[in-house]
């Protein structure tokens, strides 16, 4: 079940963005003014299902529209009210929307939380009128709500009456700046469904809106600007439910770099989170993350122009041989693949170009578009007919005036006659009527190679995706990050306490025992038999190489002896001050076999992490290293393991012997399933965990154990 199923997760907001009637809640006369401006937009460009309702207490008109004193003089609860008075008023006027029974209301006033912690202690306030109230609450600092579909725009923006394309398109933000970036690039073809810029989140939150779009019929593809996420929870229930629908999500997450999330955080009091976990979990969940704001409309635009259906080869098309072979290298260098024509195809290409034009792949037309205007038409016809391709790169390298209007309006005519995305990547700097015949048609011309060929391959990799994603995983529910923010302190287990808390939870470890002196020690390894492992045990010391505590390789009880001496008196000269519990006298792992790594942090937005990768020194070194959210499932464990680089380390490379995936991946199982149970455990590090030839098993060598310094002991757990 996807957290989406989770009755009261998310509401019905079919009519804040449909809404039957609406209230302006500040409604002014004056054009320079949030409620003057937004009362422009309503009346002059939108079309209004229902009554709109002005509220000033100083007008009784307002161009010819009747003006209440209050929301509880209005004949009827409106579905939405835009809220524009001055912040010290929103408080009110939220009391009396909720109290007269509106559905929504809309705040588009800034002054709240992005201003600090007084501003924050308001949007309190207005959460809790939500919860009692059952309104739900858009903003506070926002620049409103635009159905562009509907021609309904609930917003102060003197754009909105210009940004009026129409189409599949579904825009989720925080922030409005980037977001009416993504509304202007109407000016290359795109249409917009709907823009919902959500602005502090006091309430309703990105995630809400990606949810309503996912259900939304008039709405292909998702694109979100995201700054920070209120609830990793929603989010990712939110984006699952898309997956479900079959609409991709495309997303460029800022708040990167340091100077990213302090400038996020000042913008909209958002928790960016880490880079690094947010990039693993966008890809974990099909999200297709973007780079910039080119990429994410090139992106969008390919999805919402066809769906890719698996077949995954592309074709390079153009007038001129040096452009065509400058896409070839951009796609073999993204890893892509170039389809091979059947031989039909190639006798109909024959057939129609001259002998010195190229009619493999890519397909080089050359000069003979000047003095044949069917010769696109033909060849292109030709081309997107062809079983194989699934989608032609047309690269448009330059304007040749009505030379290239001919060309784009062949390949427009084309278009219309076939499935199959002909993508133009206008590539000058001059654009002639070609480029704008092309934008108006909805082709979408891109600007770039480099972000038409990285648009193909998002393409690709989302119909991968969604072909193969997991339906099983389910992610461990997180709560508020904000609840989380002031994390109890942590206190690190010893390796003994640490393995025996996995131990208890069915996880094998090599024999061990615990001695308090060295003749115990001695005893110990004498019963369990040679060569053993000893190791300094102490609560104040978790990396013990580093104070002289390991010893390996101890072959009698000799060794022992004079190892465990040298041990307690190396820690006592390194680590005066630490209490020495004991010495750890464990087994020595099997020669031969694989070091890996295994580790678990538990991250402020979406919870457990899980990382891998080659153990020891290496994972510092290489950082070879892939993650997921837990809990995992046998699919995504599986995935995890053969996405690292070195993987065919473990699959017998060069004719050495296969690891034993399979403990393998039993025991990532097994510690994922364990700090799903005991939601206590901040963090896990099990480094090295030794992996031997198939049917030898996995096991952890060492172990750390971090844990929420409130419990009296691990146990409790």
């Amino acid at each position: 079940m996807n957290l989406s199923d989770q009755p009261g997760l998310f509401s019905d907001l079919h009519l804040l963005f449909n809404p039957r009637s609406i209230a302006l809640v500040g409604a002014s006369s004056r054009s320079d003014s949030v409620g003057g401006r937004t009362l422009d937009n309503l009346l002059e460009v939108s079309e209004l299902k229902g009554p709109l309702y002005l509220i000033n207490p100083t007008k009784s008109e307002i161009r010819g529209v009747p003006c209440y004193a209050t929301v509880k003089d209005l004949p009827e609860a409106p579905d939405v009210a835009i809220i524009t008075v001055p912040a010290k008023s929103v408080i009110q006027s939220l009391e009396e929307c909720a109290e007269r029974g509106a559905r929504f209301a809309i705040v588009l006033t800034s002054g709240f939380g992005e201003t600090g912690e007084e501003g924050k202690r308001v949007e309190q306030l207005m959460r809790g009128i939500a919860e009692r109230s059952g309104m739900r609450i858009y903003g506070p600092n926002c620049p409103g709500l635009n159905n562009i579909n509907a021609k309904l725009g609930m917003s102060f923006s003197p754009a909105f009456r210009l940004d009026l394309t129409p189409g599949p398109i579904g825009l989720a933000t925080q922030g409005g700046g980037l977001g009416r970036t993504v509304m202007q690039s109407m000016e290359r073809g795109i249409g917009v469904a709907a823009w919902a810029s959500s602005g502090n989140q006091a309430d309703l939150e990105v995630s809400d809106f990606i949810h309503y779009m996912a259900d939304a019929p008039d709405v292909k593809v998702i694109v979100t600007v995201i700054e920070g996420f209120k609830s990793g929870e929603k989010f990712v229930a939110a984006v699952q439910h898309a997956a479900a629908k079959g609409k991709p999500v495309v997303a460029l997450k800022v708040g990167k770099s340091e100077y990213g999330i302090r400038a996020a955080q000042s913008h909209t009091a958002s928790i960016t989170g880490s880079a690094q976990i947010n990039s693993v979990v966008l890809k974990q969940l099909g999200v297709i993350e973007v780079d910039d704001m080119d990429e994410l409309v090139d992106t969008a635009w390919l999805l919402a122009r066809q769906l890719p259906t698996g077949k995954e080869k592309l074709v390079i098309y153009g007038p001129s041989g040096g452009a065509v072979t400058l896409a070839a290298d951009k796609v073999g260098s993204a890893g892509l693949t170039l389809a091979e024509f059947e031989q039909a195809t190639t006798e109909k290409l024959k057939a129609v170009l001259p002998d010195y034009a190229a009619i493999g792949n890519p397909v080089d037309v050359g000069t003979e578009i000047f003095t044949n205007s069917r010769l696109v038409d033909d060849t292109l016809q030709a081309i997107v007919e062809d079983p194989e391709v699934a989608l032609v790169l047309y690269t448009f390298p330059l304007d040749y005036g009505k030379v290239m209007r001919e060309n784009a309006e062949s390949a427009i005519r084309v278009q219309a006659n076939t499935n199959v995305p002909i993508l133009p990547a206008w590539m000058s700097d001059r654009l002639g009527d070609g480029y704008h015949a092309l934008v108006k048609a909805g082709l979408v011309p891109s600007r770039s190679l480099n972000n038409a060929v990285r648009a193909i391959g998002h393409w690709i990799e989302w119909g991968r995706w969604i072909r193969n994603r997991d339906p099983g995983f389910t992610p461990m529910p997180v709560g508020e990050p904000s609840a989380r923010s002031q994390a109890a302190s942590t206190t690190t287990l010893t390796e003994a306490e640490g393995k025996q808390l996995l131990a208890d939870a069915g996880i094998n470890f090599l024999q061990r025992g615990v001695a308090t002196d060295v003749e115990a020690a001695v005893r110990l390894a004498d019963g369990m038999g040679y060569p053993v492992v000893a190791k300094i045990v102490s609560p104040q010391i978790a990396h013990k190489s580093e104070v002289g505590g390991v010893a390996i390789g101890l072959g009698d009880a000799k060794a022992v002896r004079a190892a465990c001496e040298a041990i307690l008196s190396s820690v006592k000269a390194k680590a005066p001050h630490a209490t020495i519990d004991g010495l750890l006298i464990e087994r020595m792992a099997p020669g031969g076999g694989m070091e890996v790594f295994i580790g678990v942090q538990r991250d402020a937005v979406f919870g457990p992490i899980m990382s891998f990768g080659l153990g020891g020194i290496y994972v510092e070194v290489f950082k070879d290293i892939s993650r997921r959210m837990l809990p995992l499932t046998p699919a995504s464990c599986a995935d995890m393991v053969r996405e690292v680089q070195c993987f065919p380390l473990f699959d017998g490379a060069r004719g050495k012997p296969k690891s034993d995936l399979a403990a393998l991946q039993a025991l990532l199982l097994k510690v994922s399933d364990f700090v799903v149970k005991h939601p206590h455990v901040q963090e896990i590090d099990l480094n090295p965990v030794w992996v031997g030839p198939q049917g030898s098993g996995a096991i952890p060598l060492d172990a750390v154990v971090i844990v929420d310094a409130s419990l009296k002991n691990p146990s409790e757990q």
